[in-house]
């Protein structure tokens, strides 16, 4: 394995896929942080570090969608913070769709994973401002926007009711036949227009503009979102999770 830091989670599949009688494929590409193979035809084995606690309710998540917008959750090994879940197939992202096909497939998904929602999953609101104070020491891009993302959450009585995605774009939603699911969640209680800046600042061969992110949103407030909160997240959660200078200006456009 030539990422030497997956190399625990490898020890951890190999040991569950054996427990289990799965023949694990190789890793997917794209699977940088957490171990992910193919287990056979339908089924993908995903192993996750203990320090990507923003996971540690993944599987939570797919048994509450239980198929409904989202890859279905087979097994699980908390201890082992292992996942068996439903392969998509074809498998292909939504980044190559044209643009409003993308967004319109985004919202049909994105209306079914925001469900009603209560433990075992945590509140968004008691993250945020830790993951900013983060950002503020970190000398990450797009630290300058802090003081106004500070300013835009101190104005929003931020919803905990609501199952989000967590890190809801293009390449996490993947073709399954006739149908488009999500996978790597990193499921918080929270509100819809949380989800949304992710998805405005993706595919990762985008460049964000004005004016498609203006469509873009105007597309999700059509479908009921509050408009004036995704462009407040979108400021919010592009300080903390580092915006270079085009992508600052264009979040400070939107509000």
């Amino acid at each position: 394995m030539s990422r030497p830091h997956l190399e625990p989670l490898v020890r951890h599949a190999q040991d569950v896929a054996a427990e289990w009688g799965l023949e694990l494929g190789r890793p997917f590409a794209l699977s940088r942080h957490s171990y992910v193979a193919p287990a056979g035809d339908d089924a993908v084995l995903k192993v996750t570090p203990l320090e990507d606690d923003e996971s540690d309710e993944e599987a939570d998540a797919l048994a509450l969608w239980n198929g409904d917008g989202a890859v279905r959750l087979l097994r699980r090994d908390r201890e082992r913070r292992a996942l068996l879940i439903e392969r998509a197939r074809p498998g292909s992202d939504i980044s190559e769709l044209p643009e409003d096909e993308a967004t319109a497939i985004a919202v049909e998904v994105g209306l079914r994973l925001w469900q009603p929602a209560a433990e075992p999953f945590r509140w968004i609101g008691n993250h945020v401002p830790r993951w900013l104070d983060q950002a503020e020491l970190s000398g990450q891009e797009g630290r300058e926007l802090i003081p106004l993302a500070r300013e835009l959450y101190a104005s929003l009585e931020v919803g905990r009711a609501t199952l989000v995605h967590g890190d809801f774009h293009h390449h996490n939603i993947l073709r399954a036949g006739d149908r488009h699911l999500a996978i790597d969640a990193k499921a918080m209680l929270g509100e819809p227009e949380f989800d949304v800046p992710s998805f405005l600042r993706n595919p990762l061969s985008y460049r964000m503009r004005l004016a498609v992110t203006e469509r873009r949103l105007a597309a999700f407030a059509a479908a009921g979102l509050d408009e004036r909160r995704m462009r407040a997240w979108t400021l919010i959660r592009l300080a903390y999770l580092g915006a270079d200078e085009h992508e600052a200006g264009v979040a400070r456009a939107l509000v």
